[in-house]
């Protein structure tokens, strides 16, 4: 059978969907049926699986058929010969998904394409949340396509006998890519497909990825040293997605606005567009934010009450499973949701979003806009809910920056070695592995090529004998050499490391229980360390009085007191991205010129001109740092709108530089768009900005000095270590405490620190505080920025809109939510009097 019969069974089988193939899924059919391997660049809702399964259910109708007789098939270390696996002739296909969420939709999809193109495959789902006979049934008798987690394909890696069990797959596809490359599983699929390219020279690897600012980056880090062969195509979906932005507008702007304020205020505005909509989801930022605007509709809105759910990371899977089949069968009127469904199954009832507050980059906002509009063509509308009064400026910047297809880079995780220690006991618990093999082949990934003979020894070094600092224990030697292969001969070691396979690290979590025992979901211990028994809080929308604590489970009972404590999670803060920074900074150039054209930034104009009276408001060409007097002490703001990461580091080294010419200690606030050094001295800012306060040179030795490097480097390290597999997390049900874990990477860290401090996992823990949480590459190029900027130097005589903000955040670290607001009131008070 030719190609053009293949694209001809396709269309057909298309047609008689009532669909019509999409131009670019039949040249993806195309470059797949050619050999090719590739990337699809194609947005969520356009066809972008069934623009490659097609392709491997097409070559599928070339395979022989299976013999009619015959039994089942061998086992997974005697996995099946050509022709006993059905049609299907073994597994031929994995499809890597990032959450399980999806893994259903895409099962149905392909095995609906394979039923009715009259192939006798199986679709088949390996994840976290297979029963074990599941699992032992695929290992015995193989799907042909198995949608699988980086996670789980690394188990079956660690499986005796892998190397049969995959010996007829052709094609391995890995779906969201762009959410994957900027985490360390990105890293985890490099290094499996490091090994099945070694094992299957003849591999197909494609990937289906979203637009992102760094599409060829991307491509090289999935194709590895294919990549330099040339065998690979990008076939691009071109098709435009209609996005409407309406921001919901306060009747008046606060002249002195604070974050988080005025979003709770926007409510009443908000029930309309729920009334209107046949469904909505809600997104905010944090998992605190979910609970609390929950709270906040059904008090305002009871009549809600059975038709609003609430969807984030915390709340058990069952819970979580019942609100996105609820929202499949258009039960749900609205669900106030987190990031946990950005990603997710095809909710096509959902005809609005609603953004409460700033989504901190432009790619994310344009994903969550497309959750309405789920289809090929349709219109996406998303409603924009400001925090603050000057959020209402990153609407406009929104809008300019989709308008502009101006969209974030997502950075590669590089020399993450962690993962690569944990990578080689896989293969030394399953088959062994031979280090000159697997040298070359783990040199040939993106994130490794750097790699030298020194490090890779090193590592090898690590696993048989704990290194330098460890060999003394024998609980760190975990793979011994026989003949030249490196592998693991103690069960227990096995079995503990097959529990640890995996990337994800979060701080250890209690799970909340009714007395009965049914499970709720799971917060962390640090936020129920601080209750007592009898103290009420909220959690997935319900108020629970804490009954006891037993081990790592919170008993729980219903209480009927309607105030508090709702739980926050730790890093729930994320940063404003650098695309996002750029858009805000063209913005906020407008507002100087006078130039309202947008309407939000009508709605502000007379803020600005209060801030325009009291101080001053840049254009792109300058920079402005404010200075003034008040009871509090002596204020210093800068607004360099690079995200709260950036100015967190910033801030730091314009405090230790200015220190250095008169000793002063600082009190340090910032958010998205700047930050506050406060001192109860006079700072000498003049003479600062003339010893080069903003230069570059000497940046990282200033950085060290200026922050607790090693403090920040210590907390990364915990989740190394749980990596690299230093630390045990404990087994199902038993896990440690956090605590326990803390104490234990910490010695860790303090004894390589020590006395080993060249070992490779010390290292990255101080890379990845540099580069993740410092962004010290931004932090560089926005300093850059600023020297070329004329400073403009302001003395306000009190506070100013922009400065407001920023004093609010410093003072919400300090005082609970009542004080702050009678603070805040006082303060405005002071401040309004023109």
């Amino acid at each position: 059978m030719d190609h053009h019969e293949h694209l001809h069974i396709g269309r057909k089988w298309f047609e008689q969907q009532g669909w019509r193939p999409f131009p670019f899924q039949l040249e993806a059919w195309q470059h797949y049926l050619d050999g090719f391997s590739g990337l699809v660049n194609a947005p969520t809702g356009t066809g972008k699986t069934y623009a490659l399964a097609m392709g491997i259910l097409l070559e599928g109708k070339s395979l022989p058929p299976a013999p009619s007789e015959g039994g089942g098939e061998a086992p997974l270390d005697s996995p099946p010969t050509l022709g006993e696996a059905g049609r299907g002739l073994g597994l031929q296909a994995i499809w890597i998904t990032p959450i399980r969420a999806l893994a259903k939709e895409i099962q149905g999809s392909i095995q609906r394409a394979s039923d009715g193109l009259g192939l006798d495959w199986r679709v088949a789902i390996r994840s976290g949340d297979t029963k074990s006979g599941e699992r032992a049934k695929q290992k015995k008798n193989p799907p042909q396509v198995l949608i699988t987690t980086p996670e789980s394909l690394h188990l079956l890696l660690a499986s005796k006998g892998y190397s049969k069990y995959f010996q007829h797959l052709k094609t391995i596809v890995v779906d969201e890519w762009h959410e994957l490359i900027g985490s360390k599983r990105g890293v985890q699929i490099e290094l499996a497909l490091s090994r099945l390219k070694g094992l299957l020279p003849g591999l197909k690897v494609w990937g289906i990825s979203a637009t992102i600012g760094n599409m060829d980056e991307a491509l090289a880090v999935l194709m590895g040293n294919t990549f330099k062969t040339g065998r690979y195509q990008v076939v691009r979906a071109n098709i435009p997605k209609q996005i409407e932005i309406e921001s919901i507008l306060p009747d008046e702007i606060e002249r002195f606005p604070w974050a988080g304020h005025l979003g709770i205020r926007l409510l009443e505005k908000v029930l309309p567009v729920l009334e209107q909509s046949q469904s909505t989801l809600i997104f905010t930022n944090t998992r605190a934010q979910c609970e609390i605007w929950y709270q906040n509709l059904l008090a305002v809105a009871p009549g809600l009450a059975g038709a609003i759910a609430m969807h984030h990371g915390s709340i058990s899977r069952e819970l979580r499973d019942w609100v996105e089949d609820a929202l499949h069968q258009g039960i749900l009127k609205a669900v106030v949701c987190t990031s946990s469904l950005d990603l997710g199954v095809d909710f096509r009832p959902v005809e609005s979003i609603i953004q409460i507050g700033s989504p901190k980059g432009v790619a994310r906002f344009m994903q969550r806009a497309g959750r309405s509009g789920h289809q090929p063509g349709a219109l996406s509308k998303i409603y924009f809910v400001p925090a603050h009064s000057l959020e209402l400026i990153e609407a406009a910047a929104l809008r300019r920056a989709i308008e502009q297809g101006e969209l974030e880079s997502r950075i590669p995780y590089i020399r993450s070695f962690d993962v690569l220690l944990q990578y080689l006991v896989t293969l030394a618990v399953s088959e062994g592995f031979r280090p000159e093999e697997i040298f070359e082949e783990v040199k040939g990934t993106y994130s490794f090529s750097s790699m030298t003979r020194d490090e890779w020894a090193w590592c090898l070094d690590f696993i048989t004998t704990g290194g330098q600092s460890l060999d003394a224990y024998e609980e760190y030697k975990k793979v011994i050499i026989e003949d030249g292969l490196y592998k693991v001969v103690s069960r227990r070691t096995a079995m503990r490391h097959r529990l640890q396979i995996g990337t994800i690290v979060s701080d250890v979590s209690m799970t909340i229980k009714y007395l009965s025992g049914k499970r709720i979901g799971t917060v962390e211990e640090w936020f129920i360390a601080q209750l007592r028994p009898g103290d009420v809080f909220w959690f997935a929308g319900r108020s629970l009085e804490l009954v006891r604590i037993k081990e790592m489970t919170v008993q729980v009972k219903r209480s009927k007191k309607k105030t508090g404590k709702i739980p926050s999670w730790q890093g729930g803060r994320m940063p404003l991205s650098s695309q996002l920074s750029s858009t805000l900074r063209f913005k906020m150039a407008q507002l100087n010129h006078r130039d309202f054209t947008d309407v939000e930034l009508q709605k502000l104009e007379p803020l600005i001109a209060l801030q325009a009276r009291r101080s001053h408001v840049p254009h792109e060409g300058e920079f402005l740092i404010e200075y003034f007097k008040s009871r509090e002490g002596y204020h210093l703001l800068f607004y360099p709108y690079e995200g709260r990461f950036v100015h967190e580091g910033m801030g730091a080294l314009i405090a230790y530089r200015i220190s250095r010419l008169q000793a002063l200690s600082f009190s340090i606030a910032m958010n998205d768009y700047g930050f506050e050094l406060l001192s109860d001295s006079e700072i000498p800012i003049g003479e600062a900005l003339e010893q080069g306060l903003f230069s570059t040179e000497g940046l990282s030795q200033d950085i060290q000095a200026s922050i607790n490097a090693a403090e920040m480097a210590k907390r990364r390290f915990r989740d190394i270590a749980s990596i690299s597999g230093l630390i045990f997390k404990g087994y199902p049900g038993k896990q440690k405490k956090d605590r326990h874990l803390q104490s234990s990477s910490q010695l860790f860290f303090e004894v390589f620190n020590d006395y080993e401090p060249n070992n490779l996992l010390l290292l990255q823990a101080y890379d990845e505080v540099m580069s993740f949480q410092l962004e010290e590459a931004r932090l560089r190029a926005a300093l850059r920025r600023i020297q070329g900027q004329r400073i403009v130097l302001s003395r306000p005589e009190k506070a100013t809109p922009f400065a407001f903000p920023i004093m609010v955040d410093r003072l919400r670290e300090r005082l609970s939510s009542e004080k702050l607001e009678d603070r805040i009131r006082k303060m405005k008070l002071q401040l309004i009097r023109d």
